[in-house]
């Protein structure tokens, strides 16, 4: 068959993937550290697909995998990691790899993913050559370490390379602009300007004259030719904000120019190149706006092309005190010398709170206890009373509310009728009934993470993976 190569300190993780591929009729072959893979493929060895650590011990994976090339030349490399962030996802892209793996993770996700790897071989994969920088700006930077994240990043560090539309779907307050700015910094167009238009502060009467621009005596007032702000971004990025707030006229001019990449000032006679990469974001359904006829189905999927959505802080409480403790350090500290800190009792209190806000409430708190705060420990006193926003939108509601509802719900229907049979097996019955919209809840509120998942309902992965199997629940 062929051979793998993986390049990791973690014995249990080497284990579980060599059982699986060699399952499979593979060969595989194991190091622990990047030097002792470095030394294998100097000697010879040519693998069909390597599988490579981000933190290692000596040389970390992502300098392998560059020292590497010039040994095993354009063999898909999967990159795994623990500890992940923007700039490892984008350097991970960036030296070539194949795809990004976040520990923990779902072995049968594992072997897909290197299953499309040795089938990929034939291909010449495509790699950013253009230089990036490091790390973003404190101010611009995107903090999380959950796997929600994780995935974040990989999905900015992809869709940077290209030029394709991006559609940032989420609530408000996560941090949509923030993506596109990471979208525009990582991309070919971080020379150019990266301008944000919020489509509900442009002037209702004036929105097209604001985006397309206007020709002289274009109508009344219009004293001179004016250029529109699509054509202010040349060469850079634009971020239409809140585009559900589009109106249907307005959706068909736009559309043409993302079509034909051109644009027609109003009053105009000749159209102009537009060369400028559009990011939508948008905090409301668009495909319900679609079904509404409240938004066209062709400019949803022109801009779309390729959607990143961000998580409610909520579904990602692990990156609450890391948020919190990264607004803090942009704060002055109250005296020379010392800095902020958030007591134990302060942490459970800021995972527990709903976060209707999401992270722009997060700031808001931590910036109204160090006001408060006369010291340098931030407590729960300290922090303002929680906002009294009621949360909207469907798969919005905490889990464990659906969930209950869920199994209350079957309970009411199937437990009376369960009762009336004389069944040996019924509480095995009753399970049949009762799992599946469990299971299912919790996989969709993990968007489809069974590593998560498991951890969630107390459960071994195995143990979770042969219940889905069971139940014929697929990811």
């Amino acid at each position: 068959m062929s051979d793998v190569l993986i390049v990791d300190d973690e014995p249990a993780i080497c284990w579980a993937i060599r059982e699986a591929l060699t399952d499979d009729g593979h060969t595989v072959r194991v190091c622990p550290s990047a030097e002792e893979s470095l030394r294998l493929t100097s000697r010879g060895f040519r693998p069909d697909v390597v599988v490579m650590d981000v933190r290692l011990p000596g040389i970390d994976g992502l300098s392998a995998i560059r020292e590497m090339r010039k040994q095993i030349g354009e063999t898909p490399v999967v990159v795994m990691t623990a500890f992940g962030s923007l700039d490892t996802a984008v350097r991970a892209i960036e030296e070539g790899a194949f795809d990004y793996l976040v520990k923990p993770f779902d072995l049968d996700v594992a072997v897909t993913v290197l299953k499309r790897a040795l089938a990929s071989r034939t291909e010449v994969p495509s790699s950013v050559t253009t230089g990036i920088p490091d790390s973003a700006e404190p101010e611009a930077a995107i903090i999380g370490s959950s796997a929600a994240m994780q995935q974040v990043f990989k999905q900015i560090a992809l869709v940077a390379a290209s030029d394709v539309g991006v559609l940032i779907t989420g609530e408000s307050g996560t941090g949509k602009e923030l993506v596109a700015r990471a979208i525009h910094r990582h991309s070919r167009r971080k020379l150019g300007p990266f301008l944000p238009v919020c489509i509900p502060a442009l002037n209702s009467g004036l929105i097209e004259s604001e985006l397309f621009g206007h020709a002289r005596g274009a109508f009344t007032g219009a004293g001179d030719d004016r250029t529109g702000l699509l054509e202010l971004a040349a060469k850079g990025t634009v971020l239409l904000d809140e585009i559900a707030d589009v109106s249907l006229s307005l959706q068909v001019k736009l559309l043409r120019a993302l079509e034909q990449r051109e644009i027609l000032p109003v009053g105009g006679t000749a159209p102009r190149e537009l060369d400028v990469r559009i990011i939508a974001a948008t905090n409301r359904s668009l495909p319900e706006l679609v079904s509404q006829g409240a938004f066209r189905e062709d400019l949803y999927f022109r801009l779309g092309v390729f959607q990143i959505h961000l998580p409610p802080l909520r579904e990602r409480p692990d990156d609450i005190q890391l948020l919190a403790e990264h607004f803090l350090k942009r704060i002055a500290p109250p005296r020379p010398g010392t800095a902020w800190q958030l007591a134990p009792e302060t942490i459970v209190a800021l995972r527990t709170r709903a976060w209707t806000g999401n992270v722009r409430e997060l700031r808001n708190a931590i910036e109204h206890a160090a006001i408060v705060a006369r010291g340098g420990e931030i407590l729960p006193d300290h922090l303002p009373a929680p906002a009294a926003i009621a949360i909207q939108g469907q798969g919005v509601l905490p889990v464990d509310s659906r969930v209950q509802r869920e199994i209350q719900s079957w309970t009411n229907e199937t437990a009376p009728a369960l009762a009336e049979a004389i069944d040996p097996q019924l509480y095995e019955r009753f399970l049949q009934l009762v799992e599946p919209p469990l299971l299912s809840a919790v996989l969709e509120h993990c968007q489809g993470n069974r590593a998560a998942a498991a951890q969630l309902l107390g459960l071994h992965r195995a143990t979770l993976r042969q219940k889905l199997r069971r139940h014929g629940i697929a990811e």
